[in-house]
């Protein structure tokens, strides 16, 4: 295919150029209706590109095919099959192909440090989750991707389950063997969905882990707003194969998806297809390079350790660059906040004793040097002691679920002081954001452990912002029969 055509912005030109008079939506008339002051911050031009598709990209029966040429390009640039473009983030798009896999009632295998959409997407769908233990790792207090023998033993113990979704790379970058596991999915005729919404840079670059299509996954939903260079929301959701019909799966994302895209999430997920095409292994080869001359530069200053997971996982993403900060005695909550606050440098993530500093192909020598000199005026920072946060064993961390999350999230409930909801099941999900995966869900029996956990966390700099109460004083639980 020539991956030189751009159909979506090939289209936005040819609207400015052709000058339609629209009276459609959007309301703000390429920016004409839109306070000056608005304009005075955000400029002109997200306005003027900010076009309806249906009748403004295209005709009003789309028969230019514009936004079907440019998911075809998509795919083939991945080597899939079939790539639908999403402007609700991968938080849909992973909604979308759990959907097309499970129906209410059914089984689907889920791990259980998926992330918040995920389970988003049991409690709308009905689905039952069979619930598969990630790698725990005991000393760093963090999991990793399970291993393809959890999976066989899983689906042996649960044949009538239809397909299994795997969550690689993680927020930390480590992940896993998708090759083999897919292979196990498939030896019991059964599709593999990969949550893969850290690695839509994976494809084009052959010293990075390797990519969900490439291994054989069925079908992988990406984030191109994370480690790509689309607007925020920009999502893509690829498939291959004949376990998953695309159009079942087209026809979900159509159910849960918005009727009024924005064209400015499929003209940079357009252009971001061509230019890696183009350039991405050039330009992901400068930036693996500089991530790990800047992983070095880390590893050398005082109290700060770059984590390396080699021995634990299959493989690891090296634009992540994790940060344990717990030799300067400060927890990564202060670390985060210490360097917006006083650096103007943010990281992606932050835990009890760790940050995450993400590099993609459009950081250069210049912001390395921010980041290192950031860290550097950290590991001389006076912060206070951190207040500490009751971690529980791997073992306590696996609650015991006695409802599925759809019917614990829309039963009778009630709001219970925090102390009482001990023994008693959620209704709601207590989630540490970022990473986003939920230490309570809808319908798992509250512990003692893990409500300490969360509370001294809340308390430490943990961000939890599900619950009703974001105090957690109370909790939302099931109402007593």
């Amino acid at each position: 295919m020539d991956h030189s055509q751009a159909p979506v912005l090939e289209a936005l030109q040819d609207f400015r150029s052709r000058g339609f008079v629209p009276f459609t939506p959007p309301g703000h008339r390429q920016g004409r209706g839109v306070d000056p002051r608005v304009l005075d911050v955000l400029g002109e031009q997200v306005f003027t590109a900010d076009v309806v598709a249906l009748n403004g990209l295209d005709d009003r029966l789309m028969r230019g095919g514009v936004i079907k040429r440019a998911q075809e390009l998509m795919a083939d640039a991945v080597h899939a099959e079939h790539a639908f473009f999403s402007t609700c983030g991968s938080s849909l798009s992973v909604k979308s192909a759990m959907l097309s896999v499970a129906g209410p009632h059914e089984k689907l295998i889920v791990p259980r440090h998926a992330h918040k959409s995920v389970i988003s997407g049991l409690v709308l769908s009905g689905v039952a989750p069979v619930w598969l233990s990630p790698r725990w790792d005991a000393e760093r207090h963090l999991s990793h991707p399970p291993t393809p023998e959890q999976v066989r033993e899983l689906f042996e113990a649960e044949p009538e389950a239809k397909g299994m979704l795997l969550v690689t790379p993680t927020d930390y970058g480590t992940c896993g063997d998708i090759k083999a596991i897919a292979d196990v999915c498939h030896s019991f005729g059964k599709p593999l969905i990969v949550d893969e919404a850290w690695g839509a840079h994976l494809p084009f670059h052959g010293d990075l882990p390797p990519w969900g299509m490439d291994a054989g996954a069925d079908v992988v939903v990406t984030s191109v707003h994370k480690s790509g260079a689309a607007v925020e929301q920009s999502s893509v959701f690829h498939l291959q194969g004949d376990l998953v019909d695309a159009a079942v799966l087209k026809s979900r994302e159509d159910l849960l998806g918005t009727t009024s895209p924005s064209s400015l999430v499929y003209a940079t997920l357009d252009g971001w297809r061509r230019h890696m095409v183009e350039q991405g292994e050039y330009l992901l080869t400068a930036a693996l390079d500089l991530a790990h001359r800047t992983r070095a530069a880390i590893s050398a200053l005082p109290g700060l350790e770059v984590e390396e997971f080699h021995r634990l996982v299959h493989s690891s993403d090296p634009m992540k660059i994790v940060i344990d900060v717990s030799g300067l005695h400060i927890s990564g909550y202060q670390a985060a906040d210490w360097l917006r606050a006083e650096q103007r440098v943010t990281v992606g993530l932050s835990d009890h004793r760790r940050i995450v500093a993400q590099f993609t192909h459009a950081d250069d020598q210049r912001t390395a040097d921010v980041l290192v000199e950031a860290l550097t005026a950290l590991t001389g920072a006076d912060l206070p002691t951190p207040k500490p946060v009751d971690l529980p064993s791997p073992d306590e961390l696996q609650l015991e679920t006695a409802m599925l999350p759809r019917d614990a999230f829309f039963a009778e409930v009630e709001q219970v002081p925090a102390d009482q909801a001990v023994g008693r099941i959620a209704a709601e999900m207590i989630t540490p954001y970022p990473p986003g995966a939920p230490a309570v869900l809808p319908g798992e029996v509250i512990t003692a452990e893990v409500l300490a956990y969360v509370r001294s966390g809340l308390a430490a700099g943990m961000e939890l912002p599900d619950p009703a109460d974001s105090k957690l004083d109370t909790i939302r639980v099931v109402a007593s029969s």
